[in-house]
């Protein structure tokens, strides 16, 4: 979650990024760490405020990966396919309800 948040809207500095994902500032830092490490995301100094360090995605391209999401995509779209249309937006309505449930309640989470 907080590398598609990174790549869609980045970047962001921790304290912005924890906020956003309702993280703790440990928890933050930790997940970026982990992120720095395995090259998805770069810190840059933040060219507007030299003392600060914004978290970016990497340029980095991934084959790997991009064969295995492929992979499960074309195994999930199999899935899918075997349902009606109807029930296809239905599925698909669900889906889209709990994660931003999940995201409502991982904000509520980190802010408590």
């Amino acid at each position: 979650m907080q590398l598609e948040l990174i790549a869609t809207h980045g970047p962001f500095s921790a304290s912005e990024l924890a906020r956003r994902t309702g993280l703790t500032a440990a928890g933050i830092t930790g997940v970026i760490a982990r992120l720095a490490a395995g090259g998805h995301v770069v810190r840059d100094t933040d060219p507007a405020d030299r003392r600060r360090a914004v978290i970016r995605a990497a340029d980095a391209d991934h084959p790997e990966l991009a064969e295995a999401f492929a992979r499960l995509g074309g195994a999930l779209g199999g899935v899918i396919a075997e349902y009606e249309p109807a029930e296809r937006a239905a599925i698909v309505g669900y889906l889209h309800r709990m994660i931003d449930i999940l995201r409502e309640q991982t904000i509520l989470l980190g802010s408590g």
